[in-house]
Parts: structure tokens; sequence; C-alpha cells
């Protein structure tokens, strides 16, 4: 039996920020070892379970079976050590960390062996009336590990990484909250969805990625859908759930089942088709219009070599970016059935089903 759970909590409890990600890496193999035919990892980091599919009997002989591609990336936000102060630590931040919240957080610095420490403040009786009104610049925090400076200079190199000591908490219900969320609960979901596969018979190969450097620029699935050359794509991602002083337009509700992107980064067949997946298997789900940009893997996957039609399925999550970010278990339940469900209803003839029609002058 599949501990979605526990799984969730190794993963994000697990440190890898962008362009670092050996160590979720090493996670995610294990988890997918034996729910895969084949790993591998590209030449940027990503990793690529491929679970085979079985030929139709329609199928002919030699012909190549049919590729989708499910992308959630394994990456987190996180800090670098800038400089050495005194035996104080300054930090730069990888990608998207929120410096509003960094003050009195716990941290691990990963010198030569982890050091636990603090994000420095100065009491609020020594600040003058304008600095308690402001929010702490990053070139302003430091990290207090508790060490003589002679002995964080032995211990500590600028480079060195820096993540949120933030064990995962259950809270009441089925959610729960942790760093790195985003996006480990998507690949969560991904697990979840090889699992189901186990049972379910399906004749399209699935290439599962872990892509890496999402945070940073969506690298990671650029490479990976170039190297794989899917003919359709599912990227995972996590968005906005409702929360005070959050505009509800951009917000998907938690359990309301699952988020399908729909926008033009998002093929508009593939979005009918998850839809149908999810109301013949009562699967519960929700339109999130996105206009533009999605700012997830789909956005490099969908204009990857010729093009390659994508879509896009989240789960939503408060506190966005910060060791907090909430998620309910169900809603990654669900990805990850609507996932398999969809595989599995894919035949030979769906690539023509979905194809734009030409014309010719």
């Amino acid at each position: 039996m599949f501990d979605l759970k526990a799984h969730l909590r190794t993963l994000t409890e697990t440190h890898a920020p962008s362009g670092h990600e050996a160590p979720i890496r090493a996670v995610v193999r294990a988890a997918w070892r034996d729910l895969t035919d084949d790993l591998q990892t590209d030449r940027l980091g990503s990793l690529i379970g491929i679970k085979r599919g079985t030929p139709a009997p329609s199928a002919s002989k030699g012909t190549p079976a049919r590729k989708i591609m499910l992308a959630a990336h394994m990456d987190e936000i996180g800090l670098m050590v800038a400089d050495i102060i005194d035996g104080f630590i300054a930090v730069h931040r990888i990608s998207g960390v929120d410096n509003r919240i960094l003050p009195a957080q716990p941290m691990i610095v990963h010198g030569k062996r982890p050091l636990p420490g603090v994000v420095a403040t100065t009491p609020p009786h020594l600040l003058n009336a304008a600095n308690r009104s402001r929010y702490l610049g990053m070139d302003e925090l430091l990290i207090d590990v508790g060490l003589l400076p002679e002995e964080v200079e032995a211990l500590v190199q600028i480079g060195d990484l820096i993540t949120p000591d933030a064990p995962m908490l259950d809270l009441l219900g089925q959610r729960v909250a942790g760093k790195a969320m985003d996006d480990r609960a998507c690949l969560a979901a991904v697990t979840l969805c090889l699992h189901e596969l186990k049972r379910l018979h399906h004749t399209w190969d699935v290439y599962a990625v872990a892509t890496v450097q999402e945070e940073t620029g969506l690298f990671g699935a650029k490479t990976a859908a170039y190297q794989i050359a899917p003919d359709i794509a599912i990227a995972l991602d996590v968005t906005f759930a409702p929360q005070p002083g959050v505009d509800s337009a951009d917000t998907s509700e938690m359990n309301g089942g699952v988020p399908i992107g729909v926008g033009p980064n998002f093929h508009p067949k593939l979005v009918d088709k998850l839809r149908e997946t999810a109301r013949r298997n009562e699967i519960k789900y929700q339109d999130d219009f996105i206009p533009g940009a999605s700012g997830t893997d789909a956005w490099s996957i969908q204009v990857a070599r010729e093009g390659i039609p994508t879509a896009l399925l989240e789960v939503p999550v408060r506190n966005m970016h910060s060791p907090v970010e909430t998620a309910d278990l169900r809603d990654i339940e669900r990805a990850g059935r609507l996932m398999a469900h969809f595989i599995a209803d894919l035949d030979a003839d769906f690539l023509a089903a979905i194809e734009y029609k030409r014309t010719e002058d």
C-alpha cells in the first residue's frame, strides 16, 4: 500500500535547491525504481523514469509506441552563502525566496557539515522608528550558527547552500505544511500515478520526469522535452489557494478538485480530454484560467522541438514560497489518479483526434 503522506514527508524534508538537485534525485530514484522499466539522468540532471506500455493487439509490428511526458520539478528555492562577517553569514537568494518571512527562521547551512542556525534579528528595542516599520532587505539578513568566527570560517565558505529547517507538519483534516511543497507535492502525485498504472493497462510509454532548475528558468523541462520528444505532455505545478489578502480570481480551492490549466499555454483538446476523463472516473476538477505565461514547466515544454501539445495539472497551496506551504493530500491523490486514468485511455488514434486541421491554399 502506497503511503502518500510518508512519501511527501520524505520529499519535502530533503534539501535540494535549484542547480543542486542530487539529494532529491536520489530520493525520487529510489521511489520510482520498482515503478518504472528504466531510469535515466539527462545531462542537466533531470531524472527520467520510463514505464513501457503494452502494445495494442492491432499495432503494427515495429511501430514505435507513442510517448507521454509527465513533468514535475524537483528543485526548491533556497539561499547561498554570500559572505562571512565576524562569524555571521550573509546570504544571496536562489530564485524566489521571500525576505519578508526570513527573520527568526531556523535554517540549515550546508557547510563541511550541516550547521543549524537562525536568521538573526535586531531586537525591536534597538531599532529606530523607520526600521521598525519596514522589512529587511536580503543584503541585511545574517545567519547565526552559534560558533566562534574562526570556527565558522573553517566550516563554511562562500557558495555553500542554505535551506529552511522545516519538518513537514501535520495539520487538521488532510492538510500538511512544510517547505518545498512547490513542487514536491506534484512529484508525489507523479509517484502515485505510477503506482496506479501498475494495475491499469496502457499502450503509450510514460516518461515521468523530475525536472531540475524550474525555479531559475524552466531549464530542466526544456532539455528533457528536447531529449524525449514526447507526443504529448502534462506538466504539474502548484497554484495559489484562497487565503486572506489573496485575490480570489487568482486562486483554486483546496479540496475543490484538480485544477486544470486553461489558456494559450495549454492544448484545448488535451484540456477537454482531461475534463472528460475526470467526469467519467468521478474525480472532481476545476478550471484554472491562465491567460498568459503559466510560469510552469508547461511554458518550456509547449515550444520544445516543433511544438508539443501540453496540459497543466495543479495542486493548490497556501503560503507559497515559504517554509509553511500548506497543501491538502486529497488534491495530490486526485491529480495522480486523474493522470493514470488519462494515460490508460490513450489509444493509437488520439494524436489524430487532437491535431489542428490545416487546409492548403
